[in-house]
Formats: structure tokens, sequence, C-alpha cells
């Protein structure tokens, strides 16, 4: 894999709380100058983004009910209604994780729809990624939780916000893998640092990888065995 093929996997990350404008501004540099697929920011800094991003193939992508999920339904869609109205095209939203692990999932998969709803109304309407945070939940709350989301009408499943107790393994992208199928995507996140780990992920199913290492994970990879 070639590193601007390896690029267009990629979000090109900066969620942190003490994110800065000017780290914004530094990250949609690097997005426009690798070719990453997207950046990946918190909603104050979307408008900024998709400014500084004008004219370029990078997409702008934000976060709804971040990190935790448990913001109320009505909230989370209007996150995302605002977020695209801003120009975000990807939004990356959070489960209610709690819901999850009582198991009802009826509930979980209203709230997903709520906001791949609001996401759709817009002229422009978004792309939808559901974050299940996978490492609080077991085996089988993982695929019931990537069914929902595909019934919901999510595009993507993503494994981590970052913030948890754990990140991506090649494991959990295997399993959301074989449980969503080839129609939908796979996004890995949390703890992706090397060109290595980037190609693990994609070799077990991931069709996306977010990861705050972008520039790294590129200028890392010819040091990788294809």
């Amino acid at each position: 894999m070639t590193p601007s093929e390896l690029a267009r996997y990629i979000d090109h990350t900066a969620l942190k709380a003490t994110t800065m404008p000017a780290e914004i501004d530094r990250l949609c540099a690097e997005a426009r100058q690798y070719g990453f697929a997207a950046v990946c920011i918190n909603p104050c800094y979307v408008r900024r983004a998709v400014e500084a991003l004008a004219g370029s193939p990078v997409a702008v992508a934000t976060v709804v009910g971040f990190p935790l999920g448990a913001t109320t339904s009505q909230v989370k869609a209007a996150e995302a209604r605002e977020a695209v109205l801003a120009g975000a095209r990807e939004i990356d939203m959070v489960i209610n994780i709690g819901l999850a692990k009582a198991g009802q999932f009826d509930a979980v998969e209203a709230d997903i729809r709520a906001v791949v709803e609001a996401a759709q109304a817009a002229d422009s309407p978004a792309v939808v990624k559901v974050i299940i945070e996978t490492c609080y939940l077991t085996e089988d709350e993982k695929v019931e939780a990537c069914r929902r989301a595909v019934a919901a009408g999510a595009h993507y499943v993503k494994t981590s916000t970052g913030m948890g107790s754990g990140g991506a393994t090649v494991e959990d992208v295997r399993l959301m893998r074989a449980t969503v199928g080839p129609a939908v995507g796979v996004k890995a996140a949390g703890g992706i640092r090397t060109a290595a780990d980037a190609l693990k992920m994609i070799e077990a199913g991931a069709s996306r990888i977010g990861t705050s290492s972008g520039a790294q994970i590129l200028e890392g990879l010819a040091g990788v065995a294809l």
C-alpha cells in the first residue's frame, strides 16, 4: 500500500479538551498535504475547518454525544443538525452505552436513528458513524450494537472514542466486519499510532482509521513490510 492509498483511510483527529484553534489550522493543513479522508474535530471548530479545507477533497467530520453517549436523543439530533448546517459531512456519534449494557437495544437503535435522520435532513446529507465503545461491551453486546446501527441506517460502525478504558483491537474490528457485512463501513479508532497498527486494522476489515498520528503513520510506512 502506498502512502497516498493509506492516507485515504485516515480520519486525522484532534478531539482533546485542550485543542486550540491553531491546532485545528495545523490539522487541516496536514490533511491537505497528505490527502487524508477527513479531519475529525469537536463541533465548535466545524466552521473553521470547513473554511480551511475549502476546495479540497478532505471531509470535515465531527462528534455527537461525545464522549459518553449519555445525552438525550433530541440533543444528539440537534447537535448533528447544527453540525451539518455548519458544513460537516460526517458525524461520529456515541451510542447510549448504559442502555446497551442494560440490554435496551430498541432504545439504542432509536437513539441512532434520531441522529441518522437529522444528518440526512439537510440539503447535503452527512455520513453517520456509530461509536459503540467496544471496551465496555461484551462480544454479544458488540454484535447487537452493530446490528442495531445498521438497522437504524448508519453508514459505519466505529470501535472507540479514544477516551474510554481501551481502544481498537484487531479482534473487535474483525468481529464488527463479520457482523455488518461488506456494505457498511468499519472505523477503527483509539490507540492506532503506527503504520503497522493501521495496516493490521485494515487487514482485519477496517475501511477507515481514526488517529491523531496520521502524519507519523504515513512517514513510518516505508519501514513496514507489506
